[in-house]
């Protein structure tokens, strides 16, 4: 909700592109929300009145830094079984992940296994909206639709160091992030099964660089949080 000018203690009235944000995440009269104004401060908010055209909201706190990192971060994750998707979805949007991309790979679950066992893939967007509400950010990361391997990577084109990591072989993390400094990081994850060599092979020649996490072999949520955590403490705003 960008463009508002705030003052701790008065209220505020929302139209146009901020209004369709409130609605969009859900907002209701005495919904808490955090807005950010036109020099990209944030404060917290609790929304007064609502209606079709406009809204006002009693801004109550400002935040002495930023809700959102200023690392952008596009976590390309395959698409696991049961509900690893959404615990997934949840932790990384509190994290501050700025794009989550679902892909069937060679040897994850299709979706329409998935969906035939447990039909959640539409509830993605709305699991990120909630651990926005959650973690008081600003923004809500955007969820894609799960689509296949190569149509993801045609996604990781704009500028940015790309990571794909793969239990085999790789490089250090810690020197990869050394030699190739950068505010947009792509993070690849595979399926509890690995990548296959030839989808290693189609990422590596998009610029994708195979890191290791050690000896250990990470569940694939576990690898994906712990990936993005790493990132922002690295790169980000966790201090």
């Amino acid at each position: 909700m960008l463009g508002l000018n705030m003052v701790v203690g008065k209220e505020v009235m929302m139209k146009g592109p901020p209004l369709e944000a409130l609605y969009f995440q859900g907002g209701r009269v005495g919904s808490l929300i955090t807005l950010t104004d036109s020099e990209g401060n944030d404060f917290r908010g609790r929304v007064v009145t609502l209606t079709e055209r406009e809204a006002t909201v009693f801004v109550f706190e400002a935040f002495p830094s930023s809700t959102e990192s200023f690392l952008e971060i596009i976590l390309l994750q395959a698409l696991p079984e049961k509900e690893r998707m959404e615990w997934i979805i949840q932790k990384a949007t509190e994290l501050g992940v700025s794009t989550i991309l679902p892909f069937q790979s060679d040897r994850s679950i299709s979706l329409w296994e998935r969906e035939t066992k447990q039909k959640k893939a539409h509830r993605w967007q709305h699991i990120a909206l909630k651990a926005v509400r959650q973690s008081r950010r600003a923004k809500v990361p955007y969820v894609g639709e799960c689509r296949i391997f190569q149509e993801v990577l045609e996604d990781c084109r704009e500028e940015g160091v790309k990571i794909l990591l793969w239990e085999k072989e790789g490089e250090h993390l810690r020197t990869v992030l050394r030699q190739h400094p950068a505010q947009r990081i792509y993070v690849m994850v595979g399926p509890e099964g690995g990548f296959a060599e030839a989808e290693v092979k189609l990422a590596k020649g998009e610029g994708f660089i195979p890191v290791k996490f050690g000896q250990r072999i990470l569940r694939t949520e576990t690898a994906a949080i712990t990936m993005v955590g790493i990132l922002q403490y690295e790169l980000g705003d966790l201090s």
